[in-house]
């Protein structure tokens, strides 16, 4: 069985992973920081960016393959995990702070009210009522 959604959000969130680590190393690089924050908030706040990234998407990965794998899926799941990965992308650079300090709210409910949705399908497809 091929998991083309869960493949497809697998290569975004890879991509998205990238992106987070380069702006980490770009601010250690500028501010010369080899290991930690160097009491550097913003370094800080993009390392927390990608650690936020790395504790939530994985979950959010499986439970969308499982869902594939069951094919219950339908036409819905791929919109969700490409609002999902949105809403990750937000998160990234709201943790930025100024101007773009609203997305990381709006990634933070994006990634929470997706993960209950999908663990929710899951249960139901689990116990037979989906």
């Amino acid at each position: 069985m091929l998991l083309q959604t869960t493949l497809c959000l697998a290569a975004a969130a890879a991509i998205i992973n990238f992106w987070l680590g380069q702006r980490v190393g770009q601010l250690r690089h500028r501010h010369k920081v080899s290991i930690g924050t160097g009491g550097n908030d913003m370094i800080e706040r993009r390392m927390r960016a990608q650690l936020n990234f790395a504790e939530n998407v994985p979950l959010v990965l499986i439970l969308i393959g499982l869902i594939e794998m069951t094919g219950k899926g339908g036409a819905w799941l791929a919109p969700i995990g490409a609002i999902f990965m949105f809403g990750r992308v937000l998160h990234g650079l709201g943790m930025d702070g100024g101007s773009l300090e609203k997305g990381r709210m709006i990634g933070t409910m994006t990634t929470f009210l997706i993960a209950i949705g999908l663990a929710v399908v899951a249960v139901l497809i689990a116990v037979g009522l989906m």
